[in-house]
């Protein structure tokens, strides 16, 4: 069964900051869709994240197609797919840009992002992702969120150190573990996964995520009657809660195409005109 895309997004700078440091970009020919979220001082965040965004959809747009055709659709964890070991080297490349970048300007010095994004095809989608940015799934009526931040918060919950609850309190939230631009090297972590009719995928910076919980995120996008209105919908009641961050979301639904696509489809690849 093939699949294709249904795309929206929005970033607003929230109601206490005044610089917007998130970016995010998408290529639908591509199917590649990417969130970050900067961090530096001087306008340095703003310009990791945007370095981050436009290596990242460079470098599949400069990908030959044929490297990522004949994909299998999933693979264990110790045999990533070709389509997620892209994702990797493409975001090794963007920390590579801002790690070089940080080096040549003073002013930059130290800056970095997180990122995380999505590589897609007719069948099935690789997650690949760095720090607290997340990527959440919505299935048949439920939520799920795909990827764990790299954050000493995080690391300490795993740890069974805190609570959830103590997690969601904790003023060191905003603490990464792991980030583009900092090192020269950077270790994402990937995923692939099966999509099916009417997945939605969120992708969102902690703007977001620190704002709204799960069960907000599943209602927005469930009632919504199109993507675009979700987006807006989840921007505004991430600043009704307060709005402290900079606020990004981008969401994806894989749709089945209406029978007359598939026949326009055939039609242009049987060449009879």
């Amino acid at each position: 069964m093939s699949l294709e895309f249904q795309v929206a997004a929005k970033t607003d700078v929230g109601c206490v900051r005044l610089r917007n440091e998130d970016n995010f970009g998408y290529d639908l020919d591509r199917g590649v869709f990417v969130v970050c979220d900067g961090m530096g001082g001087h306008a340095a965040g703003e310009v990791a994240s945007k370095i981050a965004v436009d290596s990242v959809l460079d470098y599949f747009r400069q990908l030959p197609p044929s490297e990522l055709q004949h994909i299998p659709a999933e693979a264990p964890a110790e045999n990533l797919s070709v389509r997620a070991q892209a994702l990797s080297q493409a975001i090794q490349l963007a920390n590579t840009a801002i790690h070089e970048a940080a080096c040549r300007d003073q002013e930059h010095a130290g800056m970095g992002s997180t990122v995380v994004c999505v590589l897609a095809d007719e069948d099935c989608f690789s997650v690949g992702h760095v720090g607290d940015s997340r990527v959440y799934l919505i299935r048949q009526g439920a939520i799920e969120q795909l990827t764990q931040d790299h954050s000493f918060v995080t690391e300490k919950l795993r740890l069974g150190l805190i609570s959830a609850e103590q997690a969601r309190k904790s003023s060191m939230q905003n603490v990464i573990t792991r980030a583009l631009g900092v090192e020269e090297t950077v270790e994402p972590e990937l995923d692939d996964i099966v999509s099916a009719p009417d997945d939605v995928l969120v992708l969102a910076s902690d703007g977001l995520t620190r704002s709204l919980n799960e069960q907000d995120i599943l209602t927005a996008v469930s009632k919504a009657d199109a993507l675009g209105n979700a987006c807006e919908e989840l921007i505004q009641s991430a600043k009704n809660a307060g709005g402290e961050d900079n606020i990004t979301c981008l969401l994806i639904r894989f749709v089945e195409p209406r029978w007359y696509e598939h026949c326009l489809r055939n039609f242009r690849i049987g060449g009879s005109r």
